[in-house]
C-alpha cells in the first residue's frame, strides 16, 4: 500500500507541471497575438492618417489653382503627426496634374489627380491613390 501512495504523489506532481506548462503556453500565445494585433491596428491608423494628409494636400493644391489659375509649383503642410507635400504641373491649356504624398511615421500614401478644366469650375477627371508617380 505504501508504494501506491508514493506513486499517486508523482502523478499529481507531474499533472500539475504539465497543466502549468500548457497554461503558460496558452497565456504566452494570447499575449503575443494581442501585441501583434496592436501593432497592426497602429499601422492601419497611420496609413489612414497618411492618406487623409495626401488628400488634404490635394485640396490645398486645388485652392492654390482656384486662387491663381496659372499656378504650378509645390507646397507642403504639417498636420497632426504627419506631413504632406504636393506638386502641380501643367499639361497644357487648363489641364493640370496634382500629385501629393502624405507621410505619418514610416507610412507613405500617394494620390494623383488629373484636372481637365479650371474655369469656370475645376473639373477633375481622375482622383486616385497610386503606388508611384
Amino acid at each position: 500500500m505504501l508504494y501506491n501512495k508514493k506513486r499517486g504523489g508523482y502523478i499529481t506532481l507531474l499533472s500539475v507541471l504539465v497543466i502549468g506548462a500548457v497554461g503558460l503556453a496558452i497565456t504566452t500565445s494570447l499575449l503575443l497575438l494581442g501585441l501583434s494585433s496592436s501593432r497592426s491596428s497602429f499601422a492601419i491608423e497611420q496609413s489612414d492618417q497618411a492618406k487623409a494628409l495626401a488628400n488634404a494636400c490635394v485640396e490645398e493644391a486645388l485652392q492654390q489653382i482656384r486662387d491663381s489659375t496659372p499656378f504650378t509649383g509645390t507646397g507642403s503642410l504639417t498636420l497632426g503627426q504627419g506631413t504632406c507635400g504636393y506638386t502641380v504641373t501643367s499639361q497644357g491649356g487648363q489641364n493640370r496634374t496634382v500629385t501629393a504624398t502624405g507621410t505619418v511615421g514610416t507610412i507613405v500614401r500617394k494620390v494623383k489627380v488629373i484636372i481637365t478644366n479650371i474655369n469656370p469650375t475645376i473639373s477633375i477627371s481622375s482622383w486616385q491613390e497610386v503606388a508611384d508617380f
